[in-house]
Protein backbone atom coordinates (compact mmCIF):
# COMPACT_ATOMS: atom_id res chain seq x y z
CA UNK A 1 0.00 0.00 0.00
CA UNK A 2 2.77 2.23 0.84
CA UNK A 3 4.44 1.86 -2.14
CA UNK A 4 1.42 2.23 -4.71
CA UNK A 5 0.92 5.22 -2.68
CA UNK A 6 4.27 6.85 -3.26
CA UNK A 7 3.82 5.56 -7.09
CA UNK A 8 0.90 7.66 -7.03
CA UNK A 9 2.23 10.74 -5.48
CA UNK A 10 5.29 10.59 -8.11
CA UNK A 11 3.11 10.03 -10.64
CA UNK A 12 0.84 13.58 -10.10
CA UNK A 13 4.15 15.38 -9.48
CA UNK A 14 5.46 14.33 -12.62
CA UNK A 15 2.12 15.90 -13.99
CA UNK A 16 1.99 18.99 -13.00
CA UNK A 17 3.52 21.36 -15.42
CA UNK A 18 7.14 22.57 -14.74
CA UNK A 19 5.99 26.19 -14.81
CA UNK A 20 9.18 27.35 -14.08
CA UNK A 21 10.17 28.99 -17.03
CA UNK A 22 8.86 32.81 -17.26
CA UNK A 23 9.43 34.76 -19.82
CA UNK A 24 12.53 36.50 -19.90
CA UNK A 25 13.26 39.99 -18.35
CA UNK A 26 12.28 42.76 -20.24
CA UNK A 27 9.48 41.13 -23.09
CA UNK A 28 6.87 42.90 -20.72
CA UNK A 29 8.70 45.93 -21.16
CA UNK A 30 8.12 45.17 -24.80
CA UNK A 31 4.35 45.31 -23.92
CA UNK A 32 4.43 48.55 -22.55
CA UNK A 33 4.59 47.34 -18.28
CA UNK A 34 5.34 50.33 -15.87
CA UNK A 35 8.96 51.02 -15.06
CA UNK A 36 10.78 47.88 -13.01
CA UNK A 37 13.64 47.63 -10.64
CA UNK A 38 16.43 45.80 -9.76
CA UNK A 39 15.04 42.96 -7.55
CA UNK A 40 16.34 43.58 -3.99
CA UNK A 41 17.72 40.33 -3.96
CA UNK A 42 20.20 41.54 -6.51
CA UNK A 43 21.31 44.35 -4.54
CA UNK A 44 25.02 43.75 -3.43
CA UNK A 45 25.27 43.06 0.62
CA UNK A 46 27.15 44.94 3.45
CA UNK A 47 27.29 48.40 0.83
CA UNK A 48 25.26 50.59 2.78
CA UNK A 49 21.64 51.84 2.00
CA UNK A 50 19.63 50.73 -1.14
CA UNK A 51 19.42 53.59 -3.22
CA UNK A 52 17.14 53.89 -6.58
CA UNK A 53 18.94 55.61 -9.33
CA UNK A 54 17.41 56.70 -13.23
CA UNK A 55 19.74 56.88 -15.88
CA UNK A 56 19.16 60.69 -15.66
CA UNK A 57 20.45 60.64 -11.98
CA UNK A 58 22.76 58.80 -12.74
CA UNK A 59 24.56 61.50 -15.39
CA UNK A 60 23.83 64.49 -12.85
CA UNK A 61 25.89 62.38 -10.50
CA UNK A 62 28.86 61.58 -13.49
CA UNK A 63 28.58 65.65 -13.92
CA UNK A 64 29.27 66.90 -10.28
CA UNK A 65 31.53 63.90 -8.86
CA UNK A 66 33.48 62.51 -11.56
CA UNK A 67 36.97 64.10 -11.55
CA UNK A 68 38.22 63.88 -15.15
CA UNK A 69 34.94 66.56 -15.74
CA UNK A 70 36.33 68.74 -13.18
CA UNK A 71 39.73 68.39 -14.65
CA UNK A 72 38.18 69.43 -18.12
CA UNK A 73 36.98 73.03 -16.07
CA UNK A 74 39.90 73.71 -14.39
CA UNK A 75 42.09 73.24 -18.09
CA UNK A 76 39.69 75.66 -19.30
CA UNK A 77 39.84 78.56 -16.58
CA UNK A 78 43.77 77.95 -17.07
CA UNK A 79 43.22 78.32 -20.58
CA UNK A 80 41.46 81.91 -20.04
CA UNK A 81 44.35 82.92 -17.29
CA UNK A 82 46.87 82.59 -20.26
CA UNK A 83 44.44 85.11 -22.43
CA UNK A 84 44.78 87.88 -19.91
CA UNK A 85 48.60 86.99 -19.51
CA UNK A 86 48.98 87.77 -23.19
CA UNK A 87 46.64 90.86 -23.11
CA UNK A 88 48.18 92.61 -20.38
CA UNK A 89 51.23 93.03 -22.66
CA UNK A 90 48.37 96.00 -24.12
CA UNK A 91 48.17 98.08 -21.07
CA UNK A 92 50.22 99.97 -19.28
CA UNK A 93 52.86 98.88 -17.19
CA UNK A 94 53.45 101.06 -14.09
CA UNK A 95 55.76 101.01 -10.80
CA UNK A 96 56.99 102.76 -7.59
CA UNK A 97 60.45 102.79 -7.07
CA UNK A 98 62.87 103.84 -3.81
CA UNK A 99 66.24 104.61 -4.14
CA UNK A 100 68.69 105.72 -1.42
CA UNK A 101 72.63 106.29 -1.99
CA UNK A 102 75.44 107.07 -0.48
CA UNK A 103 78.25 108.33 -2.47
CA UNK A 104 81.76 109.68 -1.79
CA UNK A 105 81.82 112.96 -3.66
CA UNK A 106 83.17 112.93 -6.83
CA UNK A 107 82.58 109.64 -7.26
CA UNK A 108 82.24 108.15 -10.70
CA UNK A 109 82.07 104.95 -12.62
CA UNK A 110 84.65 103.34 -14.67
CA UNK A 111 83.65 100.03 -15.87
CA UNK A 112 80.55 98.32 -17.42
CA UNK A 113 78.04 98.70 -19.92
CA UNK A 114 77.52 102.93 -20.89
CA UNK A 115 75.85 104.48 -17.86
CA UNK A 116 75.90 107.55 -16.06
CA UNK A 117 79.07 108.47 -15.09
CA UNK A 118 78.44 110.69 -11.83
CA UNK A 119 77.02 109.45 -8.57
CA UNK A 120 75.35 111.45 -5.66
CA UNK A 121 74.51 110.27 -2.25
CA UNK A 122 70.16 110.85 -2.46
CA UNK A 123 66.61 109.14 -1.45
CA UNK A 124 64.25 109.50 -3.67
CA UNK A 125 60.86 107.97 -4.53
CA UNK A 126 59.01 108.13 -8.13
CA UNK A 127 56.81 106.32 -10.26
CA UNK A 128 57.07 104.96 -14.03
CA UNK A 129 55.13 103.78 -17.14
CA UNK A 130 55.53 102.10 -19.67
CA UNK A 131 52.99 101.44 -22.51
CA UNK A 132 53.66 100.08 -25.75
CA UNK A 133 52.29 101.97 -28.79
CA UNK A 134 52.62 99.72 -31.50
CA UNK A 135 54.29 96.53 -32.07
CA UNK A 136 52.45 96.28 -35.69
CA UNK A 137 50.35 93.56 -35.08
CA UNK A 138 52.43 90.90 -33.30
CA UNK A 139 51.15 91.45 -29.39
CA UNK A 140 47.52 91.08 -31.00
CA UNK A 141 48.29 88.15 -33.00
CA UNK A 142 49.25 86.67 -29.57
CA UNK A 143 45.88 87.66 -27.94
CA UNK A 144 43.68 85.97 -30.74
CA UNK A 145 45.92 83.04 -30.56
CA UNK A 146 45.16 82.69 -26.90
CA UNK A 147 41.98 83.31 -27.31
CA UNK A 148 41.46 80.34 -30.08
CA UNK A 149 43.38 78.47 -27.29
CA UNK A 150 40.90 79.07 -24.58
CA UNK A 151 38.48 78.08 -26.98
CA UNK A 152 39.87 74.87 -27.51
CA UNK A 153 40.21 74.11 -24.14
CA UNK A 154 36.49 74.56 -23.50
CA UNK A 155 35.46 72.01 -26.51
CA UNK A 156 38.11 69.94 -25.40
CA UNK A 157 36.14 69.84 -21.39
CA UNK A 158 32.92 69.44 -23.62
CA UNK A 159 34.45 66.54 -25.04
CA UNK A 160 35.49 64.84 -22.07
CA UNK A 161 31.97 65.67 -20.67
CA UNK A 162 30.25 63.43 -23.92
CA UNK A 163 33.39 60.51 -23.30
CA UNK A 164 32.18 60.81 -19.20
CA UNK A 165 28.27 60.47 -20.15
CA UNK A 166 28.81 57.94 -22.55
CA UNK A 167 30.56 55.56 -20.12
CA UNK A 168 28.25 56.37 -17.52
CA UNK A 169 25.14 55.42 -20.25
CA UNK A 170 26.88 52.55 -20.80
CA UNK A 171 27.56 51.20 -17.60
CA UNK A 172 23.62 51.94 -16.06
CA UNK A 173 23.09 49.25 -19.31
CA UNK A 174 25.72 47.05 -19.06
CA UNK A 175 24.60 46.51 -14.75
CA UNK A 176 20.96 46.69 -16.28
CA UNK A 177 21.45 43.94 -18.46
CA UNK A 178 24.04 41.86 -16.28
CA UNK A 179 20.76 42.44 -13.31
CA UNK A 180 17.97 40.65 -16.06
CA UNK A 181 20.51 37.90 -16.77
CA UNK A 182 20.91 37.30 -13.00
CA UNK A 183 17.27 36.91 -13.27
CA UNK A 184 17.40 34.54 -16.01
CA UNK A 185 19.96 32.23 -14.22
CA UNK A 186 17.66 32.29 -10.82
CA UNK A 187 14.93 31.51 -13.02
CA UNK A 188 16.68 28.44 -15.03
CA UNK A 189 17.73 27.55 -11.37
CA UNK A 190 14.46 27.58 -10.23
CA UNK A 191 13.08 25.29 -12.88
CA UNK A 192 15.41 22.90 -13.31
CA UNK A 193 15.67 22.36 -9.03
CA UNK A 194 12.15 21.82 -9.46
CA UNK A 195 12.45 19.43 -12.34
CA UNK A 196 15.38 17.55 -9.98
CA UNK A 197 13.01 16.87 -7.19
CA UNK A 198 10.35 15.48 -9.46
CA UNK A 199 12.88 13.11 -11.59
CA UNK A 200 13.92 11.98 -7.57
CA UNK A 201 10.50 11.48 -6.79
CA UNK A 202 9.78 9.16 -10.05
CA UNK A 203 13.24 7.56 -9.82
CA UNK A 204 12.19 6.79 -6.16
CA UNK A 205 9.27 4.72 -7.28
CA UNK A 206 11.19 3.70 -9.97
CA UNK A 207 9.14 5.55 -12.14
CA UNK A 208 12.46 6.38 -13.96
CA UNK A 209 15.89 5.61 -14.35
CA UNK A 210 19.01 7.10 -12.28
CA UNK A 211 19.98 7.69 -15.59
CA UNK A 212 16.90 10.82 -15.99
CA UNK A 213 18.07 11.87 -12.50
CA UNK A 214 22.14 12.11 -13.13
CA UNK A 215 20.78 14.42 -16.63
CA UNK A 216 18.36 16.54 -14.61
CA UNK A 217 21.31 17.10 -11.67
CA UNK A 218 23.84 17.91 -14.51
CA UNK A 219 21.55 20.63 -15.76
CA UNK A 220 20.92 22.06 -12.42
CA UNK A 221 24.62 21.96 -11.76
CA UNK A 222 24.76 24.15 -14.88
CA UNK A 223 21.99 26.29 -14.04
CA UNK A 224 24.25 27.54 -10.69
CA UNK A 225 27.08 28.43 -12.19
CA UNK A 226 25.25 30.02 -15.22
CA UNK A 227 23.92 32.07 -11.72
CA UNK A 228 27.19 32.40 -10.03
CA UNK A 229 28.50 33.99 -13.21
CA UNK A 230 25.81 36.24 -13.48
CA UNK A 231 25.74 37.72 -10.17
CA UNK A 232 29.41 38.30 -10.62
CA UNK A 233 28.85 40.17 -13.97
CA UNK A 234 26.09 42.14 -12.34
CA UNK A 235 28.59 43.23 -9.24
CA UNK A 236 31.81 44.28 -11.79
CA UNK A 237 29.21 46.01 -13.38
CA UNK A 238 27.89 47.96 -10.68
CA UNK A 239 31.35 48.08 -9.25
CA UNK A 240 32.46 50.22 -12.89
CA UNK A 241 28.79 52.50 -12.45
CA UNK A 242 30.30 53.53 -9.09
CA UNK A 243 33.63 54.43 -9.94
CA UNK A 244 32.06 56.46 -12.61
CA UNK A 245 29.91 58.06 -10.66
CA UNK A 246 33.15 59.36 -8.40
CA UNK A 247 32.62 56.59 -5.67
CA UNK A 248 35.25 54.94 -4.59
CA UNK A 249 33.55 52.02 -3.04
CA UNK A 250 30.78 50.33 -4.90
CA UNK A 251 27.43 51.31 -4.18
CA UNK A 252 24.36 49.83 -3.37
CA UNK A 253 21.90 51.32 -6.09
CA UNK A 254 18.80 49.73 -7.70
CA UNK A 255 18.67 51.33 -10.99
CA UNK A 256 15.39 51.79 -12.84
CA UNK A 257 14.49 50.52 -15.92
CA UNK A 258 14.92 53.02 -19.31
CA UNK A 259 11.34 53.12 -20.21
CA UNK A 260 11.84 55.26 -23.41
CA UNK A 261 10.94 53.59 -26.31
CA UNK A 262 12.53 51.95 -28.76
CA UNK A 263 13.15 53.70 -32.15
CA UNK A 264 14.40 52.33 -35.15
CA UNK A 265 18.02 53.60 -36.14
CA UNK A 266 18.36 56.78 -39.29
CA UNK A 267 17.88 55.45 -42.67
CA UNK A 268 20.64 57.64 -44.32
CA UNK A 269 23.82 58.01 -42.47
CA UNK A 270 25.00 60.80 -44.73
CA UNK A 271 22.83 63.63 -42.92
CA UNK A 272 24.31 62.12 -39.29
CA UNK A 273 28.23 62.38 -40.68
CA UNK A 274 27.28 65.79 -41.89
CA UNK A 275 25.44 66.33 -38.54
CA UNK A 276 28.56 65.06 -36.54
CA UNK A 277 31.03 67.34 -39.00
CA UNK A 278 28.83 70.43 -37.07
CA UNK A 279 29.26 69.12 -33.52
CA UNK A 280 31.73 66.96 -32.49
CA UNK A 281 33.30 69.07 -29.60
CA UNK A 282 36.60 67.26 -30.32
CA UNK A 283 36.70 68.79 -34.09
CA UNK A 284 35.39 72.16 -33.23
CA UNK A 285 38.38 71.98 -30.30
CA UNK A 286 40.96 71.34 -33.21
CA UNK A 287 39.38 73.73 -35.50
CA UNK A 288 40.14 76.31 -32.34
CA UNK A 289 43.62 74.90 -32.36
CA UNK A 290 44.16 75.20 -35.91
CA UNK A 291 42.68 79.11 -35.82
CA UNK A 292 45.55 79.96 -33.03
CA UNK A 293 48.42 78.22 -34.64
CA UNK A 294 47.63 80.00 -37.75
CA UNK A 295 47.49 83.61 -35.01
CA UNK A 296 51.00 82.04 -33.68
CA UNK A 297 52.06 81.93 -36.91
CA UNK A 298 51.41 85.79 -37.70
CA UNK A 299 53.20 86.60 -34.39
CA UNK A 300 56.11 84.37 -35.17
CA UNK A 301 56.54 86.51 -38.74
CA UNK A 302 55.65 90.00 -36.94
CA UNK A 303 59.14 89.40 -35.06
CA UNK A 304 61.15 91.05 -38.07
CA UNK A 305 58.82 94.40 -37.33
CA UNK A 306 59.94 96.77 -35.21
CA UNK A 307 58.13 97.90 -31.72
CA UNK A 308 57.49 101.03 -30.17
CA UNK A 309 56.97 102.07 -26.61
CA UNK A 310 56.78 104.92 -24.40
CA UNK A 311 58.44 105.41 -21.00
CA UNK A 312 57.36 108.51 -18.78
CA UNK A 313 58.71 108.59 -14.99
CA UNK A 314 57.78 111.51 -12.24
CA UNK A 315 59.60 111.71 -8.58
CA UNK A 316 60.83 113.66 -5.64
CA UNK A 317 64.25 113.50 -4.11
CA UNK A 318 63.92 115.20 -0.38
CA UNK A 319 67.37 113.54 0.84
CA UNK A 320 69.61 114.64 -2.00
CA UNK A 321 73.00 116.78 -3.19
CA UNK A 322 73.01 119.96 -4.12
CA UNK A 323 73.38 119.17 -7.62
CA UNK A 324 70.03 117.50 -7.92
CA UNK A 325 66.79 119.14 -7.91
CA UNK A 326 63.86 118.03 -5.84
CA UNK A 327 61.30 117.08 -8.35
CA UNK A 328 62.31 115.24 -11.40
CA UNK A 329 60.47 113.87 -14.26
CA UNK A 330 61.00 112.73 -18.16
CA UNK A 331 59.34 110.91 -20.84
CA UNK A 332 60.46 109.22 -24.39
CA UNK A 333 59.88 106.89 -26.78
CA UNK A 334 61.87 104.02 -27.90
CA UNK A 335 61.87 102.34 -31.40
CA UNK A 336 63.36 98.75 -31.38
CA UNK A 337 64.25 97.74 -34.69
CA UNK A 338 65.44 93.97 -34.50
CA UNK A 339 68.72 93.87 -37.36
CA UNK A 340 70.06 90.19 -36.76
CA UNK A 341 70.03 87.41 -33.98
CA UNK A 342 71.43 84.94 -35.56
CA UNK A 343 68.49 83.76 -37.86
CA UNK A 344 66.07 82.78 -34.11
CA UNK A 345 63.29 84.91 -35.72
CA UNK A 346 63.31 83.08 -38.65
CA UNK A 347 63.64 79.61 -36.92
CA UNK A 348 60.59 80.46 -34.82
CA UNK A 349 58.45 81.57 -37.90
CA UNK A 350 59.23 78.39 -39.90
CA UNK A 351 58.62 75.99 -36.57
CA UNK A 352 55.03 77.93 -35.86
CA UNK A 353 54.53 77.34 -40.23
CA UNK A 354 55.37 74.02 -39.63
CA UNK A 355 52.81 73.63 -36.64
CA UNK A 356 50.10 74.88 -38.52
CA UNK A 357 50.46 72.56 -41.83
CA UNK A 358 50.86 70.00 -38.75
CA UNK A 359 47.51 71.17 -36.98
CA UNK A 360 45.52 71.19 -40.06
CA UNK A 361 46.67 67.66 -41.41
CA UNK A 362 45.11 66.79 -38.14
CA UNK A 363 42.06 68.20 -38.70
CA UNK A 364 41.29 66.25 -41.58
CA UNK A 365 42.69 63.08 -40.13
CA UNK A 366 40.00 63.72 -37.46
CA UNK A 367 37.32 64.73 -39.66
CA UNK A 368 38.07 61.49 -41.52
CA UNK A 369 37.63 59.41 -38.47
CA UNK A 370 34.44 60.87 -37.20
CA UNK A 371 32.71 60.39 -40.27
CA UNK A 372 34.18 56.47 -40.07
CA UNK A 373 33.13 56.39 -36.44
CA UNK A 374 29.24 57.77 -37.67
CA UNK A 375 29.33 55.06 -40.21
CA UNK A 376 30.20 52.18 -38.10
CA UNK A 377 27.66 53.50 -35.27
CA UNK A 378 24.99 53.44 -37.71
CA UNK A 379 25.69 49.82 -39.28
CA UNK A 380 26.13 48.60 -35.71
CA UNK A 381 22.31 50.03 -34.54
CA UNK A 382 20.99 48.41 -37.61
CA UNK A 383 22.59 45.30 -37.18
CA UNK A 384 21.50 45.61 -33.53
CA UNK A 385 17.66 46.48 -35.01
CA UNK A 386 17.39 43.72 -36.79
CA UNK A 387 18.76 41.18 -34.43
CA UNK A 388 15.77 42.45 -31.75
CA UNK A 389 13.35 40.47 -33.91
CA UNK A 390 15.40 37.49 -34.72
CA UNK A 391 16.17 36.85 -30.74
CA UNK A 392 12.54 37.13 -29.73
CA UNK A 393 11.06 34.43 -32.40
CA UNK A 394 14.18 32.37 -31.55
CA UNK A 395 12.63 32.93 -28.14
CA UNK A 396 9.21 32.12 -28.92
CA UNK A 397 10.44 29.01 -30.88
CA UNK A 398 12.25 27.90 -27.88
CA UNK A 399 9.87 27.82 -25.60
CA UNK A 400 7.46 26.06 -28.07
CA UNK A 401 10.46 23.14 -28.29
CA UNK A 402 10.42 22.99 -24.85
CA UNK A 403 6.46 22.60 -24.38
CA UNK A 404 6.94 19.90 -27.30
CA UNK A 405 9.94 18.34 -25.30
CA UNK A 406 8.33 18.16 -22.23
CA UNK A 407 5.00 16.69 -23.59
CA UNK A 408 7.34 13.69 -25.57
CA UNK A 409 9.05 13.22 -22.69
CA UNK A 410 5.71 12.64 -20.07
CA UNK A 411 4.66 10.33 -22.69
CA UNK A 412 7.68 8.60 -22.61
CA UNK A 413 8.16 9.38 -26.78
CA UNK A 414 11.93 10.75 -25.70
CA UNK A 415 14.46 10.37 -23.94
CA UNK A 416 16.02 12.73 -21.23
CA UNK A 417 18.67 13.61 -23.30
CA UNK A 418 15.86 15.28 -26.02
CA UNK A 419 14.55 17.24 -22.85
CA UNK A 420 17.98 18.60 -21.29
CA UNK A 421 18.85 19.85 -24.97
CA UNK A 422 15.38 21.91 -25.10
CA UNK A 423 16.14 23.11 -22.01
CA UNK A 424 19.14 24.29 -23.08
CA UNK A 425 18.31 25.98 -25.59
CA UNK A 426 15.59 27.72 -23.91
CA UNK A 427 18.04 28.98 -21.54
CA UNK A 428 20.51 30.21 -24.55
CA UNK A 429 17.47 31.93 -26.37
CA UNK A 430 16.00 33.91 -22.89
CA UNK A 431 19.94 35.28 -22.58
CA UNK A 432 20.24 35.64 -26.37
CA UNK A 433 16.89 37.82 -26.37
CA UNK A 434 17.60 39.85 -23.07
CA UNK A 435 21.24 41.25 -24.72
CA UNK A 436 19.87 41.92 -28.06
CA UNK A 437 17.36 44.36 -26.43
CA UNK A 438 19.99 46.23 -23.92
CA UNK A 439 22.71 45.74 -26.96
CA UNK A 440 20.88 47.51 -29.11
CA UNK A 441 20.12 50.61 -26.44
CA UNK A 442 23.86 50.96 -26.00
CA UNK A 443 23.92 51.02 -29.86
CA UNK A 444 21.32 53.60 -29.78
CA UNK A 445 23.32 55.32 -27.02
CA UNK A 446 27.04 55.31 -29.08
CA UNK A 447 25.17 56.33 -32.44
CA UNK A 448 24.05 59.38 -30.51
CA UNK A 449 27.42 60.26 -28.73
CA UNK A 450 29.02 59.77 -32.37
CA UNK A 451 27.04 62.48 -34.03
CA UNK A 452 27.17 64.59 -31.02
CA UNK A 453 23.64 64.86 -30.30
CA UNK A 454 22.02 67.44 -28.35
CA UNK A 455 20.91 65.86 -24.65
Amino acid sequence: MRRAALQCTAAVLWLLPIGAYPQSPGSAQATGTPQRTVPSQMAPSGVGPVRTLTRAEAEALALKNNPQISVGRLNALVARQYVREQRSALLPTAYLSVTAVDADPGSRLAAGYLNSPTLYSRAAAGASVNQLITDFGRTNNLVASSEFQAKAQDQTAAATTADIILAVDQAFFNTLETQALVTVARQTVDARQTLVDKIQALTNAKLRSDLDLSFTKVDAARANLLLLEAQNNYQAALASLSALLGFSDEQNFQLVEDSSAIDPPPLDPLALISEALVQRPELLSLRDRVQAAEKFGRAEHDLFLPSVTALGTVGIAPARDNHIQSWYGAVGVNINIPVFNGFLFDAHAKTADLQTSIDRQRLTDLQNNIARDVRNAWQDSNRAYERLSVTHQLEQQANLALDLAQSRYNLGLSSIVEFSQAELQKTEADISDTDARYQYRLTQIALAYAIAAPR
